[in-house]
């Protein structure tokens, strides 16, 4: 999406306030009212362990920590009704004000952003914020006033310093394009975070902003913002938006020159007061003749607004998939970002949550174990993320906000309320994934950590394959190797010499793929026209959850999707890669390249350094190992004897071997893919780590009449269902 720069990793193995106000925000009230923070208590269940419990949970939708990084130069929010947005204080929130049914208001840092242009002229200003949407910069349209009149400013993305903005300035002018747009050679000017104050407040946004727009006429560049005063919200004008020092005092100069009488007010802004200037936006406006969208400035530190609504449908977040969420928004900054916080009751939480993670065709009791895993989760992971318990992603668990709600869902953590998965007293870290793939795995052999509650269990996955077309392996005329779905192909009765069955191609132009799923991203092996006969090698289910297919990859490309993946780079071409170690559930704890360990912080490592494999529960097919018998019982074996191959022919003559593809006839009558030069082939079960709770098991073990407590219990050995 335009303006947001992700930097997330996305694994799970897959968060009131009392005050005076104005007459005309006693709406505001009931949206405001409370007490501020979150609020935490325990029970007793029939055990006496304590069972933790949350009011409220706080989800990070946009953050910079140093555990997750999802950024956006902009938050854009709207509601179906109205939005009430105050300044959150330790001891309750200063109302500021609240927009009409329907209106989208904006947020960005008050921090330096290179200015990419000025200019009177729409659509030469909306061309260049195309371009740099389209370069991936996160450009922005905002208007000012001078004596020309209205003028577009073009600026991008959001940093912490004058140098930072400016070497970005720099680098999107060096593109041949902006730079016509801009005509500024390679010089970028700078907006920042410095303002001069003078010192006049006004009733409404409206007055402020005439009195900002007849300062800007005369050549003083100024803007309407909001302030706070004591225990209340005024509006104000302040004048500049200035990177440094120098910058500002001849902004000052300016303002005096215009109108000399601000000379006894104007000053720099106090720092013990909270601003906020607010901008005409036409980012996201259709035309110049659409009405623009407010865009305020946010603090880079310390100061946190706060945006609320009585409306059912909740509030929209453009920049987050335009997905509408319950409960409230706190925006501020964070780590020199801004950080854009989803505060909302717990249980209303875990409703998302279990309608993003599972299927709400899925039966009850499956999806009242997901509650309970879900709600035991959030609650284990404590206060995780700085400012917030959890993220919106699967690094905790997916949360896609009202949309992910379905009735069922719903029902199944209202039918659970309160009731979570416990060890020994104490919550247990109720991981879950897609599918285990037939086999739950050992917390060890996947963390290499020893987990007494996360255990290896076998698991009924295969409802992911319900339905899928099979796919043939096949061998085609012209040597190549590849998938064809089934109903691209007819059974014969025919043979190939080696006693292969044979199929024949149906329509022209069928394409064999590398693996037995289309991927219209992914380059096709061959095109074989109809009446063609293949050789079947093998018979497949269409890669899913429970059975996958990931290859072939050379040994030059694998060696590729391990840069940057590994402890310790391979040194060299890759030869030979196998598995030496496996844990109980059979997935490999140790995997050797030429011969020497692999080196990853844990087993887990392996499914990012292949290039992100659905899972570790996979089998290596070295396409090119091959143990060859020769003269006096003499035996060869490939790639690491890397000699010259000769086949003899049914004559008795002998030919060197020069196609990259060949095939095995082993002594059960199989035949074998080989490949000349050394290749990698994964074959492999399950989608995810597979430790805990396997989601298409659990639908599984209901469909074989279980409960939700059984389920639970079943992945997470000796555990304890209780509630509050």
């Amino acid at each position: 999406m335009s303006g947001v720069n992700v930097h997330a990793n996305e694994t799970k193995e897959p968060a009131r306030m009392l005050f005076r106000m104005p007459k005309t925000m006693r709406t505001v009230t009931a949206i405001l009212a409370g007490v501020i923070g979150l609020s935490v208590w325990t029970a007793l269940p029939s055990n006496g362990a304590a069972v933790p419990s949350l009011d409220t949970i706080r989800v990070g939708i946009f953050m910079d920590t140093n555990k997750y990084k999802l950024n956006t130069a902009a938050a854009s929010f709207s509601s179906a009704g109205t939005l009430q947005v105050g300044l959150r204080l330790p001891s309750g929130v200063i109302p500021m004000f609240q927009t009409g049914s329907g209106e989208m208001i904006r947020f960005t840092l008050d921090d330096y952003k290179p200015m990419l242009l000025e200019s009177t002229n729409y659509q030469t200003a909306l061309a260049l914020l195309k371009r740099l949407k389209a370069m991936g910069g996160s450009g922005m349209m905002t208007t000012t006033n001078d004596p020309r009149g209205k003028v577009y400013q073009i600026v991008e993305g959001s940093y912490p310093s004058a140098a930072e903005a400016k070497a970005a300035g720099d680098r999107w002018l060096k593109d041949a394009t902006v730079a016509g747009y801009t005509g500024k050679g390679s010089n970028a000017t700078l907006i920042g975070p410095l303002h001069l104050e003078t010192g006049m407040s006004y009733a409404s946004k409206s007055e402020a902003v005439k009195a900002a727009q007849s300062l800007s006429a005369s050549g003083a560049e100024a803007y309407a913002a909001l302030k706070q005063s004591g225990s209340a919200a005024v509006y104000t004008v302040l004048i500049g938006a200035e990177s440094d020092q120098t910058a500002l005092g001849k902004v000052k100069a300016a303002a005096l020159q215009a109108n000399p009488a601000l000379a006894l007010a104007i000053r720099q802004t106090d720092a013990a007061n909270v601003y906020s200037l607010i901008r005409d936006d036409y980012t996201t406006a259709e035309s110049a003749s659409k009405p623009p969208v407010a865009l305020y400035s946010v603090p880079a530190a310390g100061a946190k607004l706060w945006v609320a609504t009585t409306a059912e449908s909740g509030i929209k977040l453009t920049e987050r998939y335009n997905r509408s969420y319950r409960g409230s928004f706190e925006v501020s900054g964070l780590n020199n970002k801004l950080a854009v916080i989803n505060e909302l009751p717990f249980e209303q939480y875990v409703y998302a949550v279990v309608g993003a993670e599972m299927p709400a065709s899925w039966p009850a009791e499956a999806l009242k174990s997901q509650a309970i895993a879900a709600r035991t989760y959030a609650l284990y992971q404590g206060f995780g993320f700085q400012v917030a318990h959890v993220v919106d992603t699967t690094l905790s668990q997916a949360y896609g906000g009202i949309g992910s709600e379905k009735p069922t869902t719903i029902a199944a953590v209202d039918a659970t309320r309160g009731e979570v998965a416990m060890y020994n007293g104490k919550l247990i870290e109720t991981v879950f994934s897609s599918s285990a793939g037939g086999m739950t795995a050992d917390s060890k052999e996947i963390w290499g950590s020893d987990i007494a509650y996360l255990k290896s269990v076998s698991s009924p996955d295969t409802a992911s394959e319900k339905g899928l077309y099979k796919w043939y392996r096949i061998v085609a005329p012209s040597g190549s190797v590849g998938y064809m779905r089934e109903d691209l192909l007819d059974v014969t009765d025919q043979v190939s010499p080696a006693g292969q069955p044979l199929l024949r191609v149906k329509t022209n132009g069928s394409k064999m793929r590398p693996i037995p799923l289309i991927q219209d991203d992914v380059p096709v092996v061959d095109s074989v026209n109809a009446g063609t006969l293949v050789v079947q090698l093998d018979k497949v289910t269409q890669s899913n959850e429970m059975s996958w297919v990931r290859g072939s990859y050379s040994a030059d490309a694998l060696l590729k999707l391990t840069q940057g993946k590994l402890q310790k780079a391979i040194s060299g071409k890759i030869t030979t890669l196998e598995v030496s170690q496996r844990g109980p559930s059979g997935r490999p704890t140790e995997i050797q390249v030429n011969g020497q360990k692999l080196q990853v912080k844990n087993p887990d490592g392996y499914r990012s350094a292949f290039g992100g494999l659905p899972s570790t529960f996979f089998t290596i097919d070295e396409t090119a190992r091959v143990t060859m018998a020769g003269a006096g019982n003499s035996l060869r074996n490939r790639p690491e004897d890397s000699s010259a191959v000769y086949i003899q022919g049914g004559d008795g003559s002998a030919r060197e071997l020069k196609t990259s593809n060949y095939f095995i006839l082993g002594g059960d009558g199989q035949v074998r893919a080989a490949t000349k030069d050394p290749g990698f082939r994964f074959v492999g079960n399950g989608y995810g780590h597979g430790v805990g709770l396997s989601q298409y098991g659990a639908r599984g073990l209901a469909e074989l009449g279980y409960d939700y407590k059984y389920i639970m219990q079943y992945y997470y050995k000796d555990a304890k269902i209780v509630k509050e």
